[in-house]
């Protein structure tokens, strides 16, 4: 159970079935395999447990989805409520094989909402998981009531207290980013303390399975479910501490520097003509800071095609160019290897970083247009902003 925060919810993998306290609701594909999983094997059991036919034990397999399935979504839904509570929007609620995940159109503004968001969703967890334990103590035993409520209330229970383990991306880990983001200041020193902390729980979290599993306290059928929730945790947390890498050098961005200048030329020039004009032409000044030398050692112009009447109409694709053997470069067009303007995405010169990464992630792509007012002044390489964010990370230029 976490929270995320997606640029742009266009590009969601799962199903929208629905609305809840007006929050969208998605499925994704693989919550149809935790269904039947659930269904059958807890099926089997309730029906050898209350000695029901296959078929009634198979129902009650389904109901216990069912009430699971709404477990999960009042989580997710502690956070989302919460989360609106203070004004920060929400894009939608998705439940999947491992649990559900909210996503927000914004972080929190400060570590105490950070700290509320994060504990609403254990929080419902284990007043469900109470309200269980006491329908359990009240119900007759041996009724199908009853071992529903005993379920519901080990699940969530279960759910409370495995969220509230503190590494990221597990609820816990958001709180213990609050807590460091208090002391520290730094959000993302925060971030990347809590993902190292979620890689210590995804290991103990396996080492404790196998350690279990030795002495015979859990079966071989639990090995699989709970490798892939320490992977799921592993990369998860992997993915916090390179976000906070990332966002801490998201004001280096600059596209004024970062984006490669423009060389243009006629619509219909061969490609080798067009390249050895570009090559000939005096290249983008030298950067003065070392970040930026580093995003862009070499200044290659982007050559951008122009209309009969001087308009930009396209950009050359430079892995297409590349592809083109140089014998056939005198004879083939530019335009064969070049992309249409209205088909890349936009950045006026002045947006900052984090609006740069933004369009980046809600329109992936390898080129994107700056512009300054109605003139293309620059094209701005994937290569060349991933070079900046992560300068560690070996980068195809």
């Amino acid at each position: 159970m976490e929270q995320r925060r997606r640029p742009r919810a266009g590009r969601r993998s799962g199903l929208r079935v629905g609305r809840v306290f007006g929050v969208p609701l998605y499925l994704n594909a693989s919550i149809l395999l935790l269904a039947l999983l659930i269904t059958v094997l807890y099926g089997e059991l309730a029906g050898q447990r209350l000695q029901l036919s296959p078929l009634g034990g198979y129902l009650v397999g389904a109901g216990f989805v069912v009430s699971l399935l709404g477990s999960v979504l009042a989580h997710e839904l502690g956070h989302a409520l919460t989360a609106r509570h203070f004004g920060i929007g929400v894009r939608g609620i998705t439940l999947e094989l491992l649990g559900g995940y909210t996503e927000m159109d914004r972080d929190a503004p400060s570590p105490r909402v950070d700290l509320l968001v994060s504990l609403a969703g254990p929080a419902v967890s284990a007043v469900l998981g109470v309200a269980a334990v006491a329908a359990t103590l009240a119900l007759p035993d041996g009724t199908v009531a009853d071992q529903l409520a005993f379920q519901l209330a080990a699940s969530n229970v279960i759910v409370a207290v495995f969220n509230i383990l503190p590494g990221l991306p597990l609820d816990g880990g958001r709180a213990l980013r609050a807590a460091v983001w208090a002391v520290s200041r730094d959000r993302h020193l925060a971030t990347e303390v809590a993902g190292w902390a979620g890689r210590v729980v995804a290991v103990g979290t396996a080492l404790l399975v196998a350690l279990l599993y030795a002495a015979d306290v859990l079966s071989l059928v639990a090995l699989p479910l709970t490798a892939l929730v320490a992977l799921t945790l592993w990369h998860g947390a992997g993915q916090a501490i390179r976000l906070s890498r990332i966002s801490r050098r998201l004001p280096l961005v600059d596209l004024a520097r970062l984006a490669r200048p423009v060389f243009a030329v006629p619509t219909g020039t061969p490609l080798a003509e067009a390249q050895r004009r570009a090559a000939a032409a005096p290249r983008g000044g030298p950067e003065t800071e070392p970040e930026h030398r580093a995003a862009a050692p070499e200044r290659f112009a982007a050559l951008l095609v122009t209309d009969s009447a001087g308009r930009p109409v396209a950009v050359v694709d430079p892995a297409a160019a590349a592809a083109v053997p140089e014998a056939r470069r005198p004879w083939l067009a530019v335009d064969a290897v070049a992309r249409s303007l209205a088909d890349l995405p936009t950045m006026p010169v002045a947006t900052d970083g984090e609006r740069v990464l933004e369009t980046v992630q809600a329109h992936p792509g390898a080129q994107y247009v700056v512009t300054a007012g109605e003139d293309v002044v620059g094209i701005l390489h994937i290569a060349d902003l991933a070079q900046l964010l992560e300068p560690h990370r070996k980068m195809n230029t």
